[in-house]
């Protein structure tokens, strides 16, 4: 894992559930990229990853994003989440990439991608956040 103002914050538990793991990250862009690991404990009765951990990975994702594009003084806890599921996710590593679209003063828009270990996409997300001080 690259060094990042990440490692002045503990990983939330939420985070270790699901595997986080920081690959790369631009802060001026707002863009990051994150490892996940699927386990056999998020299949669904159909035998694919359930949709409530993509979209937990999703978001676990966009949100960090605009901590790096902020340089760790800002968060944007979720006002809306739209994911669009492409394909199914099976058991195993899942990249998910996320891009600040915008960071006003208030609200922030956010893209993400999540992908499997052989680039094949799975789910698409747009999110708006609510901007508050880290500090607060």
């Amino acid at each position: 894992m690259p060094e990042s103002l990440f490692d002045k914050f503990p990983l939330p538990p939420c985070a270790k559930l699901l595997g986080w793991t920081l690959i790369d990250l631009d802060a001026e862009r707002g863009w990051i990229k994150v490892g996940f690991d699927a386990r056999a404990e998020f299949l669904n009765f159909g035998g694919t990853i359930q949709g409530g951990f993509l979209t937990a990975m999703l978001d676990d994702t966009m949100g960090p994003a605009i901590v790096i594009k902020s340089g760790g003084t800002l968060t944007a806890p979720t006002i809306d989440l739209h994911v669009h599921f492409l394909s199914p996710a099976k058991v195993g590593r899942l990249v998910c990439e996320a891009q600040v679209i915008q960071l006003g003063r208030t609200v922030a828009f956010v893209e993400g991608k999540l992908s499997d270990a052989q680039g094949v996409e799975i789910a698409r997300a747009t999110a708006s956040g609510r901007v508050v001080s880290l500090a607060a």
